[in-house]
C-alpha cells in the first residue's frame, strides 16, 4: 500500500462509515475511511468538514482522513460543519407555506448566528398578492427574500450570486423544490426529484442525507433531508425573543426589562404590532413558540 502524500479537501458526503472528500487541488472526489483516533476521541467527521487526507491510491481515488481542521461552526440538524449562511426554501403555494415551521428554522439559525436567506419557490403559480404578503412579512425582519421558479428557471442567476464564495446549507420541508433547484445549480448532482403527492400535497422524502455540492470558485451548497417538524431543543422561553430581530428596536417602550412581549400591560413590541410595524404573522408564531417552550417540562 503506497501512501503518497497529504491533500486538503472537504467532506461532501458520509455514508456507512465512508467519507467522500472533494479535493479542489485535484478536482476529484476521494473515498476515505476515518482514522481510528477520531472514534477514540469521540469526534465524528461531518459533511462540510475541511480535512487532510492521506492518499492511499491515487488512481482509484482512495484515502484516509488523518486530520479534521478547526470548525467555524456546527449545525446539529442537519449535521453539517463550516456553514456561512442558510437558504431556507419554501414554496409560495403547493404546498402552502407552514409559517410556524419557517419561523422555527429562522430562530434556530439566529441562535447559531448563521445569516439566513429566504427563498420562495414556485412563483410561476403564485399571485402577486401572495408574494407581496410574504415579502412584507419577512423583509421587515431584516432577511433577504427572493422569489424564484426552479421549474421555469426564473431567478436562478440571483440565487447563484447570493451563493458565491460561500458554503450555504439549504433547508426546508419536502416538496418545495429544493432538489429541482440543486439540479439547476449543479446539473451533475443528478438528484432524484420527488413527485408531489396529489393526495396530500406534500413531497416524498427524496434526500436521505446531508450532501455538499461544489459549484466552483469556493462556492458550495449543502442539501439536506426535508423535514416537517423541528424542535427548539433546550432553549428557554425567555431566550426566544432574542431571535426575533425585528423586536429589538421597540423594546424601549416596554415597562419591564425582561418583557416577554406576550401578556405584559405596557409593551413596545405589542404597540408596534398594533401600529402595523411588526408582522402579525411573525408575532403570532412567536407567541405559539413561546407557549410551547413554556409548556415543556424541565428535568
Amino acid at each position: 500500500m503506497n501512501h503518497e502524500y497529504l491533500m486538503q479537501g472537504k467532506i461532501i458526503k458520509g455514508i456507512a462509515g465512508f467519507y467522500y472528500v472533494y479535493a479542489e487541488e485535484a478536482q476529484a472526489v476521494y473515498e476515505c475511511k476515518a482514522k481510528g483516533i477520531f472514534r477514540k476521541e469521540q469526534i465524528k467527521p461531518l459533511a462540510g468538514d475541511d480535512v487532510l487526507i492521506d492518499i492511499v491510491d491515487q488512481d482509484e481515488h482512495v484515502g484516509n482522513i488523518t486530520k479534521i481542521l478547526p470548525r467555524k461552526n456546527t449545525l446539529i440538524r442537519p449535521a453539517v460543519a463550516n456553514v456561512d449562511q442558510a437558504m431556507i426554501i419554501f414554496a409560495v403555494v403547493k404546498p402552502e407555506p407552514n409559517y410556524n415551521l419557517l419561523d422555527r428554522f429562522l430562530v434556530i439559525m439566529e441562535q447559531q448566528r448563521i445569516p439566513c436567506l429566504i427563498c420562495f419557490n414556485k412563483k410561476d403559480i403564485a399571485t402577486a398578492e401572495e408574494q407581496e404578503e410574504l415579502r412584507k412579512s419577512y423583509e421587515t425582519c431584516g432577511f433577504a427574500v427572493l422569489f424564484i421558479s426552479a421549474e421555469e428557471k426564473e431567478g436562478i442567476a440571483d440565487v447563484r450570486q447570493l451563493l458565491e464564495g460561500k458554503t450555504t446549507v439549504l433547508a426546508g420541508p419536502s416538496g418545495v423544490g429544493k432538489s429541482t433547484l440543486v439540479n439547476e445549480l449543479c446539473p451533475e448532482a443528478h438528484m432524484a426529484v420527488g413527485e408531489l403527492s396529489r393526495k396530500i400535497d406534500r413531497g416524498r422524502h427524496t434526500t436521505r442525507h446531508a450532501e455538499i455540492f461544489a459549484l466552483g470558485g469556493d462556492s458550495y451548497i449543502c442539501d439536506t433531508p426535508g423535514f416537517t417538524s423541528l424542535t427548539l431543543g433546550q432553549m428557554d422561553k425567555d431566550e426566544l425573543r432574542n431571535y426575533y430581530p425585528e423586536f429589538g428596536q421597540y423594546t424601549d417602550g416596554c415597562k419591564f426589562g425582561e418583557c416577554a412581549h406576550v401578556s405584559e400591560p405596557v409593551c413596545g413590541v405589542k404597540e408596534a404590532l398594533a401600529d402595523g410595524l411588526i408582522s402579525r404573522l411573525r408575532y403570532q408564531n412567536y407567541v405559539k413558540l413561546y407557549e410551547e417552550l413554556k409548556a415543556l417540562k424541565r428535568y
